[in-house]
């Protein structure tokens, strides 16, 4: 074997170094057959220097040698580096062209889908929630206090001004707490309160065709007894239908109405009776007087304080 030039080589003999190891390469079958097997080397540069003077290309000994050294040393192959974030990042960015345009969509779908669920939820939660908390710290405690002040400027009454004053509490402190329910029937309760507190009427017994004007009933709890009651109405100065809050003593229902029965002992439901079978007039039909200012009715005739709704 020529002896290969010590020091370093010449570019051309380097790049032709290079060409040779290209050749190598390229030429799978050359490579399987001549590498294998002893003297492999010898005919491996024999065979590359027929393919080179068929170029007419003159390579010496000492080029092919450097070439197949290069070959089996991997000096001119390429290895690639490890992965990496970075080569990861760089990869991506040179690959953008590929998978961008459906990251972009991709992205729209997202943009578009959060701006919907915020438009129809996100916003209207944080609205309701705004309204929540302005009607708990604003609202409600202005409301009760102002339907509290009405009570008390509308009555002396002792009993009622103390139930304005506990619902007042109750109230504040629902709202305080973040009972809304809680607050707003507080509220309710009080303007129900300055409203009864507030309506004058009288109660009068009903006396017209085609109306009773007292009826008896046999109690659930004692079916050897009799119920009393007298059928009435509340009217105002003029005559006017007034409803009025009454709860039934039999399932203990309340309502708003202008007409009920009231629950009368056994002598005033037969002196009634005996005055309307006379002429069919009743002398004296009025027999409560509610005043402004009072909870409670005035009677003229023994009452249990009992209604019915229905009869």
């Amino acid at each position: 074997m020529p002896e290969v030039a010590t020091g370093a080589p010449a570019l051309d003999e380097t790049m032709l170094a290079m060409d040779v190891v290209d050749t190598i390469r390229h030429a799978d079958r050359l490579v399987e057959r001549e590498l294998s097997g002893e003297d492999r080397q010898v005919r491996l540069r024999d065979r590359l220097r027929e393919i080179y003077s068929s170029q007419g290309i003159t390579v010496s000994d000492a080029v092919l040698d450097q070439g197949i050294a290069a070959l089996e040393q991997q000096r001119f192959a390429y290895a690639p580096k490890g992965g990496g974030w970075k080569r990861s990042l760089a990869t991506a960015w040179a690959t953008r062209g590929r998978w961008g345009k459906f990251a972009l969509a991709g992205l729209g779908v997202l943009v578009i889908g959060w701006g919907a669920w915020y438009v129809t939820v996100a916003m209207p939660r944080a609205r309701e929630a705004a309204a929540i908390a302005y009607e708990l710290n604003t609202e409600l405690p202005r409301g009760l206090r102002a339907e509290h002040d009405r009570v008390v400027a509308g009555t002396q009454d002792q009993a009622a001004r103390a139930e304005a004053a506990r619902l007042l509490a109750e109230g504040e402190a629902a709202a305080r707490a973040g009972h809304l329910d809680v607050a707003r029937a507080r509220r309710v309760a009080l303007a129900d309160l300055a409203a009864r507190l507030a309506a004058s009427y009288s109660v009068r017994i009903v006396n017209r065709p085609g109306s009773p004007s007292a009826v008896w009933r046999v109690p659930a709890s004692n079916p050897r007894a009799r119920n009393y009651y007298l059928i009435v109405e509340a009217v105002d100065r003029e005559g006017n239908p007034v409803e009025v809050p009454i709860t039934s003593e039999e399932n203990g229902e309340t309502r708003r109405v202008s007409r009920w029965g009231q629950h009368v002992t056994e002598a005033e439901f037969e002196r009634v009776r005996r005055d309307k079978l006379a002429n069919g007039i009743l002398e004296q039909p009025i027999i409560g007087q509610k005043a402004a200012g009072q909870l409670n009715t005035t009677w003229s005739v023994q009452t249990t304080g009992g209604a019915i709704l229905s009869w």
